[in-house]
């Protein structure tokens, strides 16, 4: 990646973040095996008599003596919603000096979310945003202008900024966000997926009508692995904070982790399983592994839908 985490104290608008990140994305991508994708144009053609010259590739012409258009992709290729889950639980684990290049679930999505708007931006590919706690609390149509591109962005900075709500209505917020995309699109999704009501076949359902409104979705499960999904924590009493709700319980790590760990898997079973059943694309982000796990399968879905 083009910027350290540790280097994020010191950068404080996203949209410079999104190019530094996508530039170390591509040039990565440049030296690796993985071809395909341009930030130009589509492909070559050859130049044919009478055609303008001025999509001529003067350098190709030098190194081949032979002359090839750039034939450039529609202005809008692909409509892209990207969905973002603002509640509490994802400004978890909050900023510890210790250890200032942890970043939380919704700094990590945004910086995700900001990161393929600027791929967006590059391919001329349209844009929407939605944000959601409680409520849905952003929803824009997916546009490809400049000025739409940095309304998301503010956006984005906004819920970085924010406290998250309390409260988690995630299967009614993915209910009226497939009723707001009219058009066929992709769906991004970044969530923990953590919801209030402890019936999951709501937010099955949810996903289900995302699927049925013919878009293609992914989801990015986001999450800090070592903490949530691993319960890492030192063998020592601790006070657990649910930080929706406010309910606290004073617990010995070594007492709870065995049933912790049999709750989680069994909900991270049942939501692969789901995914791959309604045929959504289910991919696990861990917030301490950086861009590549979130840009790459993009990247690919896209790559899949042309």
């Amino acid at each position: 990646m083009a910027i350290n985490p540790q280097e994020y104290q010191q950068v404080t608008h996203l949209e410079l973040i999104a190019r530094q990140v996508v530039e170390g994305f591509i040039t990565g991508l440049h030296k690796s095996p993985f071809h395909g994708f341009s930030v130009e144009f589509a492909e070559h053609s050859i130049y044919n008599t009478g055609e303008p010259t001025r999509h001529i590739d003067w350098k190709l012409y030098g190194r081949t003596d032979k002359l090839f258009t750039k034939r450039y992709e529609e202005e809008t290729n692909l409509r892209c919603q990207l969905v973002v889950d603002n509640s509490a639980s994802m400004h978890f684990p909050e900023f510890d000096k210790k250890h200032p290049d942890i970043l939380n679930k919704i700094t990590f999505s945004s910086h995700c979310a900001a990161a393929i708007i600027q791929l967006l931006k590059m391919q001329r590919d349209a844009a929407g945003l939605s944000i959601f706690s409680d409520k849905v609390e952003v929803s824009t149509a997916a546009r490809s202008s400049s000025v739409h591109h940095k309304l998301l962005i503010h956006k984005l900075e906004e819920a970085i900024a924010s406290k998250g709500s309390t409260s988690t209505a995630l299967a009614n917020a993915l209910h009226q966000i497939a009723e707001n995309i009219h058009k066929r699109s992709l769906v991004i999704i970044f969530s923990d997926m953590f919801e209030n009501n402890s019936d999951a076949k709501e937010l099955f359902s949810a996903l289900q009508h995302l699927r049925y409104n013919k878009h293609e979705v992914i989801l990015f499960h986001v999450v800090d692995k070592r903490l949530e999904l691993d319960f890492n924590f030192e063998n020592r009493p601790y006070q657990f904070i649910d930080v929706e709700s406010g309910q606290e319980v004073k617990v010995h790590a070594a007492q709870v982790r065995e049933a912790y760990l049999k709750s989680m898997d069994a909900f991270r079973k049942e939501l692969t399983l789901k995914c791959a059943q309604y045929r959504i694309d289910f991919v696990e982000a861990d917030v301490n592994k950086g861009y590549k796990q979130v840009l790459m399968p993009y990247l690919q879905k896209r790559g899949k839908m042309f």
